[in-house]
């Protein structure tokens, strides 16, 4: 949403601001903690039981280019899913 400053700030504040930016638009967040990114939604948790399939799956044997193959990783990504979660299980 966007707001021209000078209808919506006390002139003090606006001054000040324009110490800093001018001329710009200027992003000011909600006050709060803000969920961190995947959280709203579920994907950071998805995510994460797929990650841990992924060490499961390669503790049992599996290799890491099967790995690759299946979840559409790469080898980096595999190797480091894998020591990453390669000690927590399901």
């Amino acid at each position: 949403m966007y707001f021209n400053a000078e209808e919506v700030l006390p002139a003090r504040l606006l001054d000040e601001i324009q110490q800093y930016v001018q001329g710009a638009a200027l992003y000011i967040p909600k006050q709060g903690e803000r969920a961190r990114w995947g959280e709203k939604n579920g994907t950071r948790q998805q995510i994460k039981q797929r990650n841990l399939e992924i060490a499961a799956r390669h503790r049992r044997g599996e290799s890491v280019a099967r790995l690759m193959e299946e979840y559409h990783l790469g080898y980096d990504s595999i190797k480091k899913i894998v020591r990453k979660y390669g000690k927590e299980r399901l």
